[in-house]
């Protein structure tokens, strides 16, 4: 565990001096039109380095420095089309990886589950002003009524419930494990148990599945495969590298497949990729902001200054998963990366070495 945080002090330092908070202005628009794969095909158009003039001999590098740290799947797409397609490793019974092979997302999914909460919103099942209790019912956490009624689906995205994450089990969900820290909007802390309720607010809220809404609202539209799974007390997501690549292309778009609109609410979009709460600037709606002033980390209240992973470009926003489960979008530049694959460190949320990957794609990258 030292180890971790003296390499956190030192990219929290490189940080101070590389980057500076950027206010709260919407992320930059793509620059030149888009790309999107048909849905229902695995067709996918590509571009070569060469085409875009980036440096293909860091190419070799940035490759073995992914199969060196466990990656099964690395993906960059420029302005929606694929650029670098990766795969390493195998899966179950020694199978190679492959371009239809499946992984875990981990917290990445998170993300995915804020953009749902955003369409149940949209649709009017519900508001995220709303109390959690409203859903859930009364005694879904072991607090007094009046301090679990302050608890609202939009603490649930921004990690702001108060409840206290210091018990044994974070990912346990049941009213026990549900106890009281602090009141709401006064501690930012990490917490995956009133995040994974989420699921449960959008299917009371929606009256079915939220398999099927998820399904039928966004993953069949955009042409993504996969399926959520429970995991002990996780809600886990899993799919081919390619769907999240898809995810990641749609919020490129600010929630557009092409021309068509998965998510029209400009205001939900533009908040959850925005500092969503003083406590972490760098934490939107379950998503991962750089550019920011300062971050705090999984299980800690210790506040480092500067951008989170230093070597991203400032607009870059993340979704970030358990042993490296990554999903990054940059905006200004068109571009969106993905990697899968096993854990590469100690870290929960491993961004030193995602800030290493940046740093040898900004090698392969003219910008």
């Amino acid at each position: 565990m030292f180890q971790i945080f003296l390499r956190l002090l030192t990219l929290a330092v490189t940080a101070f001096f590389v980057s500076a908070y950027k206010g709260e202005a919407a992320p930059a628009s793509p620059k030149a039109p888009l790309y999107f794969p048909a849905v229902g095909s695995s067709f996918w158009e590509t571009m070569t380095p060469q085409s875009l003039g980036w440096n293909t001999a860091a190419l070799p590098e940035l490759i073995s420095f992914l199969n060196k740290n466990n990656t099964r799947a690395f993906l960059l797409l420029k302005d929606g089309k694929i650029v670098v397609e990766h795969y390493n490793g195998s899966v179950a019974r020694g199978r190679p990886f492959q371009v239809n092979s499946r992984w875990y997302w981990a917290s990445a999914g998170k993300t995915v589950t804020a953009f749902m909460v955003g369409k149940a919103q949209e649709d009017g099942y519900l508001s995220i002003t709303d109390p959690t209790s409203r859903y859930l019912g009364n005694g879904w956490t072991s607090l007094a009524p009046a301090q679990e009624h302050q608890i609202t689906i939009r603490h649930q995205l921004t990690m702001t419930t108060g409840l206290n994450d210091l018990v044994p089990n974070r990912n346990c969900t049941t009213p026990a494990c549900l106890t009281y820290r602090a009141a709401p909007d006064t501690r930012w802390a990490y917490y995956n148990a009133p995040y994974t309720l989420l699921s449960q607010v959008v299917e009371k809220a929606t009256k079915q599945e939220f398999q099927t809404y998820f399904q039928t609202q966004l993953r069949d539209k955009i042409g993504m495969d996969g399926q959520w799974r429970h995991l002990q007390d996780n809600y886990v997501y899993i799919s081919t590298p390619r769907s999240m690549a898809r995810f990641g292309l749609l919020m490129l778009n600010n929630g557009k497949w092409g021309d068509t609109p998965i998510l029209k609410d400009a205001a939900f979009l533009n908040a959850m990729v925005r500092t969503s709460q003083p406590l972490n600037p760098s934490y939107g709606y379950l998503w991962w902001l750089n550019g920011k002033a300062s971050f705090l980390l999984p299980t800690s209240q210790r506040s480092f200054s500067g951008s989170i992973v230093p070597n991203a470009p400032t607009d870059m926003y993340a979704a970030l998963g358990k042993n490296g489960q990554f999903l990054n979008v940059v905006p200004s530049q068109g571009l969106v990366l993905v990697r899968m694959g096993e854990a590469p460190s100690e870290e929960e949320v491993p961004v030193v070495f995602l800030n290493e990957i940046w740093k040898r794609v900004n090698a392969v990258v003219k910008r």
